[in-house]
């Protein structure tokens, strides 16, 4: 199970505790905004990208939109996105519970979008689709093992 991945993953981090399961759905940014009761933005959604023969997960504010420009940009390629099968096998988690934790894949890389940091924290999913954390900016760049933080999405 994903987030039994996770669970490892903070635990050897040794924040394990703070990880929140809840009895409803937070598969969407609307979800789980509503069942931590904060704004939308405040939800980091994890966004997966077609990369060679790997992927790139970009964490945006759940209020943020992938900006196609900025993306090409930073990449030298078009954004596109990973079919849901795809976001499975590379990062083990399904859509509902994607997160850059736990990410065994080498062929992963992890970017942290600047429309975050306008929060002091912010509620990544935790590998399922009723699971949050809530961490600081710097908590969850050092957490997911980003490479950078990035500018590519639009308000």
């Amino acid at each position: 199970m994903s987030i039994e991945l996770v669970k490892e993953h903070f635990e050897e981090c040794g924040i394990n505790e703070r990880i929140m399961e809840f009895d409803v759905s937070s598969a969407t940014v609307e979800l789980a905004a509503k069942a931590l009761n904060v704004e939308g933005g405040r939800i980091c959604k994890t966004l997966s990208f077609l990369d060679g023969n790997g992927c790139i997960l970009v964490q945006t504010a759940g209020d943020a939109r992938i900006d196609n420009k900025k993306f090409k940009e930073e990449f030298g390629k078009k954004a596109k996105m990973l079919k849901p099968e795809e976001v499975l096998e590379y990062t083990g988690h399904e859509i509902g519970g994607v997160c850059a934790f736990g990410i065994k894949n080498e062929n992963v890389k992890i970017y942290c979008d600047e429309s975050l940091k306008r929060f002091e924290t912010i509620f990544p999913a935790c590998g399922s689709s009723n699971s949050a954390i809530e961490l600081n900016c710097d908590e969850l760049y050092k957490y997911s093992n980003s490479l950078k933080w990035i500018d590519v999405c639009k308000l």
